[in-house]
């Protein structure tokens, strides 16, 4: 399965044009390589998605073409979350 379907249909995101966009900015890595949109998604891929200041990684366990919204859950396991945190306060002198 591409993988900016398989982003859309487990819900990781909420649209394939996101998913795209992601991958062509080379911010989704599928096994730690930079993955294109139309990349192959097998399952045990471990799949790495930077977007904003967030990290998700995810293990792929199942695929599917179509999948209910509480199933799409099972689609995938979440290895690590992480969230970079910026301090964007300015200093008054």
């Amino acid at each position: 399965m591409r993988l900016d379907k398989y982003l859309k249909v487990a819900r990781i995101l909420k649209r394939r044009t996101v998913s795209k966009e992601l991958a062509d900015n080379e911010r989704v890595l599928i096994n730690g390589r930079i993955a294109k949109p139309s990349s192959e998604v097998k399952v045990g891929d471990i799949i790495t998605i930077v977007f904003g200041y967030r990290e998700l990684t995810v293990r792929v366990l199942m695929l599917s073409k179509q999948v209910s919204k509480s199933d799409a859950a099972l689609m995938f396991e979440i290895i690590e979350e992480k969230t970079e945190n910026h301090d964007f306060s300015t200093q008054n002198e």
